[in-house]
């Protein structure tokens, strides 16, 4: 392993992109530390301290943007609404036939879906961080704490903090692009990567100190089996043979060549993960704002959290039924069978044994329904497996092997893996890993 970092940074022009990332990570992580004008930030540490907090959504937002949301600082909205804007508008493909025209045109009709991205992230920037500082303004980000959080809350300080916020996503997003760009790997990936992995410290330690060295070790092995499990899944592919025939262009004759089409078993990703977690968080951020005056909750909204507790039984199957229903949702929407089976018409490509046109879709069709369910159920298990060690080992809930941050660190970490090994093997026959 060191032998292969070695060759990485004896690379000159990959030493240069691996260190300006780790410089535009630095800058990140700094950014998480830096309060926002018009905070308390001793008040903010001492909430902290208490260890409860409004939970649900936000601290599922609060795991990708690395701790920031929690403590209020200047990247407290972190990349989540630039993920958000852009599930929103490949959703919008469905929906919107210009947005597909865009999406076929190349790399002009991307560079425009990507403006579009851009513009809906500020505004669901502005959005949330009228959330987050009308949650901290009110006391309502952290319900046992009765210390002010925003000591001055005139309209001058709130709009100060809004663009704050909103300009803390804005600069995350072009950070993501510049390691994009001049960097390794895809920019804002890294960056979630580093959000998450920055928690497993604190999250391991608290193991240790709660649980003794026995469970601590035993969270280790089990983290190892689950990392294995997902870098198996997450390779694992069903290929569909494609012959292309011969035909003559100009003098030339081209095609007779035999390829496979990749399907992945997760083609899903983590997106109908994140899907679910949002929207079963939604009950515990209504119950927050129908409180009493004196603190208490009327009777639907007990009943309410009650059953939208993550420990509870209900929540765990409805958590699994929508984990398989989005899976096969996205799938459906990321992977046309109609579309693959015109471009290989036009290409003069064909599955052996199948022929091409109509027969070619539905054959798409079949083999995807059939690999989608085993890969959705893999997402509902990686996904429920924090909510089973809260109930069994009273873990914290961010409990850090599992859900979407193991299947987002371990993607990310294979994908950005492939392409140093990629651009070693441009310079030299040894990539990465012999």
């Amino acid at each position: 392993m060191f032998s292969a970092i070695a060759r990485v940074f004896r690379t000159p022009d990959l030493r240069n992109k691996l260190l300006f990332t780790l410089g535009i990570i630095a800058i990140y992580r700094v950014g998480v530390f830096i309060p926002s004008p018009g905070i308390d930030y001793s008040n903010v540490q001492q909430c902290l301290a208490m260890g409860e907090t409004t939970g649900g959504l936000y601290s599922f937002v609060n795991l990708f943007s690395g701790g920031a949301l929690l403590q209020v600082s200047i990247f407290a909205m972190g990349i989540m609404p630039y993920i958000t804007a852009s599930i929103i508008t490949q959703l919008l493909r469905v929906v919107i036939p210009h947005f597909e025209t865009l999406h076929k045109e190349g790399q002009a009709g991307q560079a425009k879906l990507t403006q579009y991205t851009r513009y809906l992230t500020i505004a669901l920037a502005l959005l949330q961080g009228t959330t987050l500082v009308t949650l901290a303004r009110t006391g309502s980000l952290f319900p046992s704490c009765s210390l002010p959080l925003v000591p001055d809350d005139s309209l001058i300080v709130i709009l100060l903090m809004i663009m704050t916020l909103t300009a803390g996503t804005s600069l995350i997003m072009w950070m993501g692009e510049l390691i994009t760009e001049r960097g390794i790997g895809n920019g804002m990936s890294i960056l979630i990567f580093i959000s998450i992995a920055s928690g497993f410290p604190s999250s391991m330690g608290s193991i240790l100190q709660a649980q003794g060295v026995m469970a601590f070790i035993g969270v280790l092995l089990v983290g190892l089996l689950i990392v294995a499990l997902v870098v198996f899944v997450e390779q694992s592919q069903r290929r569909i043979p494609v012959q292309y025939a011969k035909r003559t262009v100009g003098r030339r004759t081209v095609g007779g060549t035999s390829t496979y089409i990749p399907l992945k078993l997760n083609m899903a990703n983590v997106i109908p993960v994140i899907f679910a977690s949002s929207i079963l968080a939604l009950p515990q951020m209504l119950v927050q704002f129908n409180q009493n005056d004196d603190g208490t909750l009327p009777g639907w909204a007990m009943w309410l959290q009650e059953h939208s507790s993550t420990s509870s039984p209900w929540y765990m199957l409805v958590y699994t039924l929508m984990i398989i229903g989005f899976a096969y949702f996205y799938v459906a929407i990321t992977f046309n069978p109609v579309e693959v089976s015109d471009n290989m018409k036009q290409y003069g490509g064909f599955i052996p044994g199948i022929r091409a046109g109509k027969p070619t879709a539905e054959y798409l069709q079949y083999v995807i329904s059939r690999i989608t369910f085993p890969g959705a159920l893999y997402l509902a298990f990686v996904a429920l497996i924090p909510l089973i060690a809260f109930v069994l080992f009273n873990a914290d809930q961010s409990f850090p092997f599992g859900g979407t941050s193991i299947l987002i660190m371990v993607g990310v970490g294979l994908e950005t893996v492939k392409q140093i090994n990629a651009q070693m093997q441009q310079r030299n026959y040894e990539g990465l890993l012999r």
